[in-house]
């Protein structure tokens, strides 16, 4: 009993450790770092998001060109300052799409669907936008701010009574309706219905139907279950279940598709960028961002079960191949083949994973 009391205590300790502290297996993988080829003229900035269609075209939009203001009475109206750019599967370069579009300011994700249709998400014109695979405007949720007054709440004015957030309310919680404040990302279930995490400004879920029609929200700032300090990406599992990253803290949590709370899973970091896997024995993969004041830390992206049960890790911060400066966006099409879009290197890798 005396040597079964420091077992069963050592035990509760490693289960209570983060998941950098405890034995988690690495996975070795190899890297592409510099998988496209692009023209003379055009180079890559931050990326936003990348993502591959079912050919294994590759998308990726990211934060560079010049956006252009002008006056129109007493409001700035801005366009441009991000490029949707689409390659082959060898990486060679196919076209641009939307050239200084009136929705293009400042990428923050691309996705593409099971029909191939591809979804831009811009954390400043506050759209979400569907586009066929020819690249022509198919749905428009969001308004750009430009477009919308919005009287300036008063500084002491209570939520609900015109303070703490847009259109009253918890803040966070954001009108009910389309209407985004720096969306992070879109994902859908097999119904077709769109989920967008509003997360930055805003801090919640916001549903839709496959046409766009809204159906609710859920969330708010905060720390407890339901609430989130950002809402930085979104992943729908095969039976319907939401995941969001609640980067602020420190977790991704899990709801059933009405957003009925379910759990959530932590040990993870700082979870920034999330994809699950198709096919029936899904896989969930969640980057561990390096914080905004010290790219030398965290880095790391993990493999997970649906369950949270880590399967492993790979990489590390740095700049080099097989290193990851701020990873906002990771495509998992193919369970061991990715596609990682950074911020902080400006680049897109091209991973695959060796089975342990």
């Amino acid at each position: 009993m005396r040597r079964l009391i420091p077992l069963l205590l050592a035990t509760t300790l490693l289960a209570a450790l983060p998941a950098a502290a405890q034995n988690v297996a690495e996975i070795q993988f190899d890297s592409v770092a510099n998988p496209l080829t692009l023209p003379d003229d055009i180079y890559l900035g931050e990326i936003g998001g990348v993502a591959a269609n079912s050919k294994g075209d590759i998308f990726v939009y990211t934060r560079t060109s010049h956006p252009t203001v002008s006056l129109g009475g007493s409001r700035a109206f801005a366009h441009g300052g991000s490029r949707l750019l689409q390659f082959d599967k060898t990486g060679k370069f196919v076209r641009e799409i939307g050239a200084n579009s009136y929705g293009f300011m400042f990428a923050q994700q691309v996705r593409i669907d099971p029909q191939d249709n591809i979804w831009i998400v811009d954390q400043m014109t506050n759209f979400v936008e569907k586009l066929d695979p020819a690249g022509h405007p198919q749905l428009l949720l969001g308004r750009k701010p430009e477009a919308i007054p919005v009287p300036a709440p008063r500084a002491d004015a209570p939520a609900g009574e015109g303070g703490g957030a847009r259109g009253g309310g918890l803040p966070g919680a954001g009108a009910q309706s389309d209407v985004f404040n720096r969306p992070t990302d879109v994902a859908w279930d097999s119904a077709g219905n769109i989920f967008v995490a509003d997360g930055i400004g805003n801090a919640r879920v916001a549903k839709f139907n496959n046409k766009g029609v809204f159906i609710k929200s859920w969330g708010s700032k905060g720390n407890g279950p339901g609430q989130f300090g950002a809402a930085r990406a979104i992943a729908v599992d095969a039976q319907g279940n939401v995941y969001v990253a609640d980067s602020t803290n420190k977790r991704i949590q899990v709801f059933d598709n009405n957003g009925m709370f379910k759990t959530q899973l932590t040990n993870v970091g700082t979870p920034t960028a999330l994809c699950i896997t198709p096919g029936p024995n899904q896989f969930l993969y969640s980057s561990n961002s390096n914080p905004p004041e010290d790219f030398d830390v965290a880095g790391d992206i993990y493999k997970m079960k649906l369950d949270g049960t880590i399967v492993g890790k790979f990489g590390k911060a740095g700049k080099l191949p097989k290193e990851f400066g701020t990873v906002n966006a990771i495509d998992c099409r193919s369970e061991n083949n990715l596609l990682v879009g950074e911020v902080a290197n400006m680049r897109v890798q091209k991973l695959t994973l060796h089975s342990n």
